[in-house]
């Protein structure tokens, strides 16, 4: 599969999916996949999409060199959906990165600081 990306043609296929639920850990998966999108370390997609069966999405997902789920909290929502789908993915969950669920306030240093270190663990 080609990238689609501005990252050049060669380069392996990365997809981002976020979690962006209800708390302020969603927030902050749904941001930093945006950011790291922005960062063109993957691409956003869209996790509901796959969660649905829509098939654009799910062949995507089937296809991408590497699925990176972003769970706002341990609940794992996107993971679950991934597992329940059968699809290979690598799993991210924010209150590992010293976030609180409920308590800790999404600023953008916080974004920035969280991006930094999920773009290292996922290159």
């Amino acid at each position: 599969m080609a990238c689609s990306c501005s990252c050049g043609g060669d380069s392996k296929v990365t997809l981002l999916y976020a979690c962006s639920g209800a708390a302020n850990t969603g927030l902050l998966a749904d941001q930093v996949a945006r950011t790291l999108s922005a960062r063109n370390v993957g691409g956003m997609t869209c996790l509901s999409g796959v969660a649905a069966g829509l098939s654009g999405f799910v062949v995507s997902a089937q296809e991408a060199d590497k699925n990176v789920v972003i769970d706002g909290c341990k609940v794992g929502c996107g993971a679950r959906i991934f597992k329940e789908k059968g699809l290979p993915y690598e799993h991210v969950v924010i209150t590992d990165f010293r976030v609180t669920k409920g308590e800790t306030p999404i600023t953008a240093e916080l974004i920035e600081s969280v991006s930094d270190q999920i773009a290292q663990r996922i290159q």
